[in-house]
Parts: structure tokens; sequence; C-alpha cells
């Protein structure tokens, strides 16, 4: 098969090599799959620079999320030759190739009328959003949920999925055009931080309140804000740090303020509590049968143009879900 794989850690860019790899073999409760689409994810840039929580083998293959037909099955799969799928390989065998492997319990059914780019970034973002909002900060109907980077991958679900829930949610974003795609994706309101004040406008759209539930992938300066705009007993979720810098939480101010700060790392709950992966599954799924969510992707890009992709992700060019399709496979 022909794919990417890492020898060396620096940027993407410089780092990545593609060419001739050995088709890898489903072992027990294992599918191969034929990758007709891969999504592309930030931590994908913190693999190739060493700089992930998780950190494989050199060389490796990054790519977190896939979806394609099965073609093979080892015994104990949860899925036939055949079966449309979606997933997360093992990490250092991803999904930047044509071929890849699925365990058991990462092998999930590909919904009924999604396209493969939806499909490939269904996976970790919606389980991300749905752990987050449900489990973690305990959204209720009626309150208000304020999401930073609305616009991109992990944003783009929250809103959706806030929405779902019955909340009132509040995106922000930067730049006209990137707020337009917030309204899009059903946000009640948008803040342009780009041009707006944000702590200012949000203190305005709640009318002093502030939020109940804070959705940050961003950290940095955009926690330092969160912590000022987050309501009286309200919940900030840690989802990642896209800004680069990892901010304090200074625990004088969540004790005078009456919040929480809350960390969600949802790939640590296939180890705690992997049962919870198949019912949040569930969940997403209701919700596509109900079009109350509409996976988001921005751009398709050739296999063979992984580094340029990556590239644009990293630049936060894109909204929504960035994705490459290897050449041959169905539209």
């Amino acid at each position: 098969m022909r794919g990417w794989q890492v020898a060396r850690l620096g940027d993407p860019s410089d780092v990545l090599e593609f060419g001739e790899l050995p088709d890898p073999e489903p072992g027990p409760g294992q599918v191969l799959v034929r990758v007709h689409a891969v999504a592309c994810n930030f931590p994908d840039i913190l693999v190739c620079r060493g700089k992930y929580q998780e950190r494989p083998e050199l060389p490796f293959t990054p790519g977190l999320e896939i979806a394609g037909e099965v073609v093979a099955a080892g015994e104990g799969a949860r899925a036939a030759v055949g079966d449309r799928v979606l997933g997360t390989p093992p990490v250092g065998r991803g999904g930047y190739a044509e071929l890849a492997v699925l365990d058991a319990a990462s092998t999930m059914a590909w919904p009924e009328g999604m396209t493969a780019g939806q499909a490939a970034g269904l996976f970790v973002t919606y389980q991300t959003g749905v752990c987050a909002l449900v489990q973690r900060g305990r959204l209720r109907a009626g309150e208000t949920l304020l999401v930073h980077a609305a616009a991109g991958g992990v944003g783009s679900a929250a809103v959706q999925i806030g929405k779902a829930l019955g909340a009132r949610v509040i995106g922000t974003a930067g730049g006209p055009a990137k707020c337009e795609v917030v309204r899009g994706l059903g946000a009640d309101e948008v803040v342009d931080y780009a041009s707006e004040d944000l702590v200012a406008r949000v203190k305005e759209l709640t009318g002093g309140r502030g939020a109940d539930v804070v959705f940050d992938p961003v950290g940095g300066d955009i926690f330092d804000l969160s912590r000022r705009v987050v309501a009286f007993e309200g919940r900030i979720l840690v989802i990642g740090f896209a800004g680069g810098r990892i901010a304090d939480a200074p625990t004088n101010h969540v004790l005078v303020k009456n919040y929480e700060v809350v960390g969600v790392h949802w790939g640590f709950y296939r180890t705690m509590a992997p049962e919870r992966i198949d019912e949040w599954q569930g969940v997403i799924e209701d919700l596509w049968a109900r079009r109350a969510i509409d996976p988001l992707v921005s751009a398709e890009l050739p296999l063979d143009q992984a580094p340029e992709a990556l590239r644009l992700l990293g630049s936060r060019g894109t909204t929504g879900k960035v994705v490459l399709v290897p050449d041959g496979v169905p539209a």
C-alpha cells in the first residue's frame, strides 16, 4: 500500500515521507479497512513533533480517524468483509495510508447517508463533544453554552450538540467568514474575537451573568478570558491547547467565583470506562438520524497532500474538518 510515515520527529512538512509501506494484517478482533477518507486533527501535528501525550515508536504512520470498507476480518471482529465502518486505528499505525486496521472497540458503523469525509471526522470529534457536554459538563436545557473556536472541528461539533441538548449557544470565531460558518451551524449568537471585546460582549449577551458551560479547545489567553465570563457555578471544560500555551487556573479565583475547571480527556475513557464509548456512539447516531447534527467538512485533499492539509489545519485557516482521500476510492 501507499502511505505516509514519520521516521524522525519534527514539523510535518519536514518529516512526513510518502511511499510504499507493507500492507497491515488484521489480528484477532481487528478488521482491515480500505481507507475511503482519513480526517486530519491537531494531534497529528503534535505527534509528528513528538509533543503529543502518546508517543509511538519510530517509524510510525499518523492519522487518528478513518472511514472505509472492511476487506478482511480477524476472529472476533465487530464487522464483516464489505461492511462500511469508521473508527480510530492503533496509535502509530494510523490512517494516513490506503489500508489501516481497527481494533474491535474502535470499529463503529458508518452511518447511512453520511459522506466518507463526514464519517471519517465523526468519531473523535463528536465523541469528544458528547463526553464534554453530557458527561463532564452536565449541560442542561436552557443553560448558556459558550463554545470557543466554534468554526473548528471539535468546536463545530460542540455547537451542534449543545443546540440538540437545548442550550442557548454562543460561539466565538475570528473574522466575518468564520462567524458566518458558526451561524450556519445553528449558534444563537456569535462573537468575533478579532474585532469585538469578547468579555464585554459575552457579558452583554448574558445580562452580566456569564456562560454556564464554557467549551475551550484553545487554552492560553482564551482560558484566561473564560475565567472572566463563566457564570456562578459554571463549568469551564478544558478540551485542549490549540493556542499553544497551557494556562494556569488560580484556585483562589475558582473559589471566589464558585466555578469548576473540568478536564476532558476523552481517550482515557477507552481505558477506564470503555462501555461509555458505545453509549456515546449511540447518542451520536441518534442525533444524526434526526439530523440534529451535520458534520462540517471544509476541505478534501488527495492523500498525497497530507503535509499541505496539516499546514492548513495548523494555520487555523480552516473550518470544520479537513480530510484526505486516497486515489481510486468511491466518491
